[in-house]
């Protein structure tokens, strides 16, 4: 059975990051044009010195086994703030923060990110009425109907 370059890079670094609780794998991609793209997040954010080190111990180890036959291009980083959350631990560690959810159906919704459970997040969201104030209504939106999630940056 082969595996993938991505399933061969995720054991690495997941093998890297055993013994660190705070960090985690976010994705691994092999793009076309030989860039293979490792992002890791931390509950406290992921410094330079951890990106180095994984990329070294995933690097060598490529190396080693001789994975990959073409030229390639090791980049490991955290998410950009562009970049979607895609997992129930990134979005605990954006409670308090501003969001904006993609739905099924083509809408957005955008709010304050309150609580996530396994079935649906929170978000407090401001609904202006005509000729009204603006009032913060708490809404669930359940996994099923987001199709993306992604932090807002607010330069207030």
């Amino acid at each position: 059975m082969a595996f993938s370059i991505e399933d061969r890079v995720t054991a690495l670094v997941e093998e890297k990051i055993a013994d660190r609780e705070d960090l985690f794998l976010v994705g691994v991609k092999m793009h076309p044009s030989g860039k293979l793209e490792v992002l890791v997040d931390g509950d406290n954010g992921v410094s330079i010195e951890d990106c180095v080190a994984i990329s070294r111990y995933v690097g060598f180890q490529l190396e080693e086994e001789d994975a990959i036959s073409h030229a390639y291009r090791l980049e490991v980083s955290s998410p950009g703030v562009d970049t979607a959350l895609t997992s129930t631990r990134q979005y605990r560690k954006n409670i308090g923060r501003l969001i904006q959810v993609g739905l099924q159906d083509g809408m957005t919704k955008e709010g304050k990110l309150l609580e996530v459970t396994e079935a649906y997040i929170a978000i407090a969201e401001k609904i202006k009425e005509k000729g009204k104030k603006a009032v913060e209504s708490q809404r669930n939106i359940p996994f099923e109907n987001i199709t993306t999630i992604k932090v807002l940056i607010s330069f207030k």
